[in-house]
Parts: structure tokens; C-alpha cells; sequence
């Protein structure tokens, strides 16, 4: 059974950092194209970074770059998500991608004061 489960979201001030984990299991993690998205109230779902199965090569959207940072753990299947300098801009729901097929279940961060 395929799963992929985010975690780290939260409530966090504009400038504070959050890091997001996502917990695959049910396929092989390595062979995937990883990616995060996210999906703001009434906008469409964004994707926010991408990395590649066996490397560290990685790409962002341009309202996150320099403050995003995408990594991946192949051993331990995680895939994470280190938010710097946060912004109200940022609050969505962030959900985690097997690409071309698998989906998290979303986790929720808010920036605010």
C-alpha cells in the first residue's frame, strides 16, 4: 500500500522557518521524482520545488527561491522541505508528489502574527 505522509506544518510568524517531512512507503522511494506543492484558499495547487530520484539536483519556484530548500533521505524514504524567512504569502496547505503518480494527504502552514 502506497503512502506518503507530510508532517511539520504549523502556525508560524512572518520570518520564522518550518520543515517539512514527507514519510513514503509502498514503492521505491529512489526511482521517484520527488516534488512539493502547494494549494493556497481559492488558488490553484503550485508546485513549489522538485528534486530527482538519485541526486541532490533540485529546482524551485521563483517566489521561494533562496528561502526553500527541497532534500531528500533515499535510505530512510523521507523527503523534506526547510522553509526559511516565511511569508503570509506562503500559507497553504503543502502536499508531497511521487511524480507521476502518488499523493500526500496535505499538511497545513499558516504564517501570520
Amino acid at each position: 500500500q502506497v503512502q506518503l505522509v507530510e508532517s511539520g506544518g504549523g502556525l508560524v510568524q512572518p520570518g520564522g522557518s518550518l520543515r517539512l517531512s514527507c514519510a513514503a512507503s509502498g514503492f521505491t522511494f529512489r526511482q521517484y521524482v520527488m516534488r512539493w506543492y502547494r494549494q493556497a484558499p481559492g488558488k490553484e495547487r503550485e508546485l513549489v520545488a522538485t528534486i530527482l530520484g538519485g541526486s541532490t539536483r533540485a529546482t524551485y519556484a521563483d517566489s521561494v527561491k533562496g528561502r526553500f530548500t527541497i532534500s531528500r533521505d533515499n535510505r530512510e524514504n523521507t523527503l523534506y522541505l526547510q522553509m526559511n524567512d516565511l511569508k503570509p504569502e506562503d500559507t497553504a496547505v503543502y502536499y508531497c508528489y511521487a511524480f507521476p503518480r502518488f499523493w500526500g494527504q496535505g499538511t497545513q502552514v499558516t504564517v501570520s502574527s
